[in-house]
């Protein structure tokens, strides 16, 4: 299926404090995507931190998110999992508390083959009526959607594009011949998210925009109006800025990041810590350069 959605969607941080979520800044990430002209909050992405999260915590989560959102833009929850059944049930979960659309990322640790990847797939998509955005990102699974495979995946009715994180932009063309017609692709690497847009990408799934939300949505919007070289120039802007967003693994930069904007975002939890001070001055340097104010 194609046109799920279009632009700029926002793979949401998860504030903690020392016991649960922080509901009540996440409510205010919730306001600051809104107000700034975001077209899509992903939750539970693995920017927000699934993997430490009990599932009455997610299911807790959906509830209020839905609830908060009240149909302003979609809300998308991620359920991908390395167990299937867990992924099955996680996605029906949030399509029982009214979500819009999931994102479900490739089974990790277990590594399974692609034919395996095409019954994961078929097994979430049959088990719920939603769009479901599959998720390629190798750096983080050890498993790649080969183009062919993502050709396949693409057949099934609800399968509304590919996340494509994978970092290699000849995969991504192949990709983009072999689904064009039948899903959409968006950008799943801040890095890259101006190629994708220019060869036809519906949109980009974006760390960076929890920081600057207004300004990725609107490189969204130059592009995909045909307004390249404002594109270009905003692109070279937000670049030094998305590249400081990982010079430590995702999500402690953009957590704390968030922190310097005056946002209680706290740490991220363990196994992950807090940033670097070293990584923390650059990351300050990065934000100040793009012209962002400090406020912690």
């Amino acid at each position: 299926m194609k046109g799920f959605f279009k632009g700029s969607a926002t793979a949401l941080i998860t504030p903690f404090n020392e016991k649960e979520v922080n509901y009540k800044v996440f409510g205010q990430l919730i306001e600051y995507q809104i107000e700034n002209g975001t077209d899509a909050l992903i939750v539970l992405g693995t920017t927000g931190e699934p993997s430490t999260m009990t599932f009455e915590e997610e299911h807790l989560l959906m509830d209020y998110v839905v609830k908060k959102v009240n149909g302003r833009v979609k809300v998308i929850f991620g359920c991908g999992s390395n167990n299937t059944a867990d992924a099955v049930m996680t996605a029906k979960a949030a399509e029982r508390f009214g979500a819009d659309g999931l994102l479900a990322v490739t089974p990790y640790y277990n590594k399974c083959t692609q034919n395996g990847l095409v019954a994961y797939y078929k097994a979430i998509c049959e088990a719920v009526s939603l769009p479901v955005i599959a998720y390629n990102v190798p750096g983080r699974t050890g498993v790649e959607i080969q183009p062919a495979t993502m050709a396949k995946i693409a057949q099934i009715p609800n399968i509304a594009g590919i996340k494509d994180a994978g970092g290699n932009m000849s995969k991504t063309m192949e990709t983009f011949r072999l689904v064009r017609h039948l899903c959409d692709v968006y950008s799943g690497e801040d890095a890259l998210n101006l190629p994708i847009l220019a060869c036809g990408g519906a949109g980009v799934i974006s760390v960076l925009s929890n920081i600057v939300p207004k300004q990725v949505k609107e490189m969204c919007t130059l592009a995909q109006s045909g307004r390249m070289e404002e594109a270009i120039a905003l692109n070279d802007k937000l670049l030094p800025l998305a590249n400081a967003c990982f010079v430590e693994v995702n999500p402690i930069p953009v957590k704390e990041a968030m922190n310097l904007l005056g946002f209680d975002a706290g740490v991220p939890r363990a196994p992950l810590t807090k940033i670097e001070d070293a990584n923390r001055e650059k990351l300050i340097a990065a934000m100040q350069n793009f012209g962002l104010e400090i406020k912690a």
